[in-house]
């Protein structure tokens, strides 16, 4: 089992910045994938960012240049810079990790005003 919490979440203004935290514990494998995805309201959850424990990483096509994802030194756990931020970035953000098996966090609400 592994359980993630996150943090970091909270309302800024369309240009502003955000830094996302999670921290995984239990069972955690020296080779995995952790990542955060976001959900807004009536739309499905979408990849944002995700760093293998060897430091590639996936960024979706709306968020690059914007935001980066970074692995702690302790590999367990996983940040998301975010800046120049959007209205349409509003969403529940998701701390993932993978490895055989999806775990997720209970979600951060990011809320960007215009």
């Amino acid at each position: 089992q592994v359980q993630l919490v996150e943090s970091g979440g909270g309302l800024v203004q369309a240009g502003g910045s955000l830094r996302l935290s999670c921290a995984a514990s239990g069972t955690i494998f020296s080779i995995n994938t952790m990542g955060w995805y976001r959900q807004a309201p009536g739309k499905q959850r979408e990849l944002v960012a995700t760093i293998t424990s060897g430091g590639t990483t996936v960024y979706a096509d709306s968020v690059k240049g914007r935001f980066t994802i970074s692995r702690g030194n302790a590999k367990n756990t996983v940040s998301l810079q975010m800046n120049s931020l959007k209205p349409e970035d509003t969403g529940l953000y998701y701390c993932n990790y993978r490895r055989s098996y999806d775990y997720w966090g209970q979600g951060t609400q990011v809320t960007v005003s215009s």
